[in-house]
């Protein structure tokens, strides 16, 4: 073997070996990049549900008229609601669907197994001051 075979085999042996080195870490930095990609789409998605819940809060929350959040001391009792209920003359359900909840959600407030949130007791004081007919009314607009 000449010199020259010798000294082109070495330049080949160390190109070989710093363009290894060099695919290794852009290998590396190409993977990390993809798991950053990865871990944002799923923020994403997560923010993305987030926002679809809000939005149906804030939904919600249009339906309460009438009252707002300074009104002195917002109460709840469980028997003084099923009374409102039965005064108004509605069932669970149509009483949820003023409210902005379900009916198994009225129920368990009137048992005493759950209490209703801030944002639905302003629904709960705005159905106080409703009567009968008022109450027909507001279940009409929201069927329509």
């Amino acid at each position: 073997m000449n010199l020259a075979s010798a000294f082109k085999a070495e330049i080949a042996r160390v190109a070989r070996k710093e363009t290894k080195s060099g695919n290794q870490a852009l290998k590396k930095s190409s993977s990390q990049y993809r798991s950053d990609i990865a871990a944002l789409k799923r923020r994403v998605g997560e923010l993305e549900r987030l926002v679809g819940h809000l939005s149906k809060g804030v939904a919600r929350a249009k339906r309460v008229t009438n009252v707002t959040k300074d009104d002195p001391k917002l109460r709840f009792r469980s028997g003084g609601f099923a009374t409102l209920r039965e005064k108004l003359g509605l069932s669970a359900a149509e009483m949820g669907l003023i409210l902005g909840v379900s009916g198994q959600s009225v129920y368990k407030w009137e048992q005493g197994k759950a209490k209703p949130r801030a944002s639905q007791l302003l629904a709960i004081a705005a159905a106080r001051k409703m009567g009968k007919k008022g109450a027909a009314a507001r279940l009409a607009e929201l069927s329509a």
